[in-house]
């Protein structure tokens, strides 16, 4: 009996050496992240970089501070946002040079990637350590970014260095000024500003005996770019036809600055600040708070 007893023991001891042998070891991702991360921080001699308090898993480095008060959520901040891979290298999302972010502190902890919201509380959390005017780099491990699942091209369980820059101005009608007037200055313009707040110059007045008012209905040759010279809309074949009457759908921009100005055949350059433009929102293919620089010829007027 102790004998077969003793059999049983050791066969039993060696399924479970064989099992054990077989067993393999699985890191999870907020371990193999982690070592991505402070690898990458040796590799680029990122000595500046921080883990936040919490310890959630991602490193920050406030890299140029602003002035003035520490953001409050109850802030409104515009700003700009870079990200890349980590791995690769890829810029995934960057905020064009003609547009920018912008909402309440207290609503930053998400990114828009694709039209998609996801949300990412780090850039709330280091937004509270930054003033206007400062650039923040954020390392954020998979996990707290796109996932495992990625994002669109965001290819899965990938980690991002996002770069964080808030403007100093306080609303975005200073920002779209304060930016229209260096890039007239960057271009060599001569541009007066209409008190609606766009910017303008006319090449040729046109026809005295055929304004364009409030109400007209103009025929118009017209090309619309962003300020980094990016052509948008165009129409040089003299079909484009818009009604300037309130309510008619037209941006501000033109029923603002058009009437008074010009007459039949007259031309007219116009830098639109966004909120004269499409807005906060955008449009189609349009991004929201973009300022937008308009040629446009007249070709015909209809009281």
């Amino acid at each position: 009996m102790l004998k077969k007893l003793s059999g049983y023991i050791l066969a039993f001891a060696g399924l479970t050496l064989i099992f054990t042998s077989c067993k393999k070891d699985y890191e999870s991702i907020q371990s193999v992240d982690s070592k991505k991360i402070t690898d990458y921080i040796a590799a680029n001699n990122l000595t500046g970089m921080v883990e936040d308090s919490a310890k959630t898993g991602y490193y920050y480095q406030i890299v140029t501070q602003g002035t003035g008060e520490f953001l409050k959520n109850t802030d409104s901040i515009l700003y700009d946002g870079l990200a890349k891979g980590m791995e690769n290298g890829v810029t995934y999302l960057s905020t064009p040079s003609y547009a920018n972010l912008g909402t309440f502190v207290g609503y930053t902890g998400s990114l828009a990637y694709q039209s998609v919201g996801y949300s990412i509380p780090a850039i709330h959390d280091v937004m509270l350590k930054m003033r206007r005017g400062a650039t923040a780099r954020i390392l954020l491990p998979s996990y707290l970014a796109f996932g495992k699942n990625g994002a669109g091209d965001v290819p899965s369980n990938e980690n991002i260095d996002l770069t964080i820059t808030t403007y100093p101005d306080i609303s975005q009608t200073a920002l779209d000024d304060r930016l229209i007037q260096a890039f007239i200055t960057s271009k060599g313009l001569s541009m007066i500003k209409d008190p609606s707040g766009v910017w303008y110059s006319v090449s040729a007045a046109g026809s005295a005996t055929d304004p364009v008012t409030v109400n007209s209905t103009i025929t118009v040759n017209y090309t619309g770019r962003y300020t980094d010279g990016t052509v948008f809309d165009s129409s040089t074949d003299a079909t484009a036809v818009f009604n300037l009457s309130p309510g008619s759908g037209i941006i501000e921009g033109w029923t603002k600055t058009l009437p008074g100005k010009l007459g039949k055949g007259g031309k007219i350059r116009m830098l639109i600040p966004s909120r004269l433009g499409y807005g906060t929102s955008g449009t189609g293919t349009l991004p929201g708070n973009a300022i937008l620089d308009f040629d446009v010829e007249v070709t015909s007027v209809t009281p």
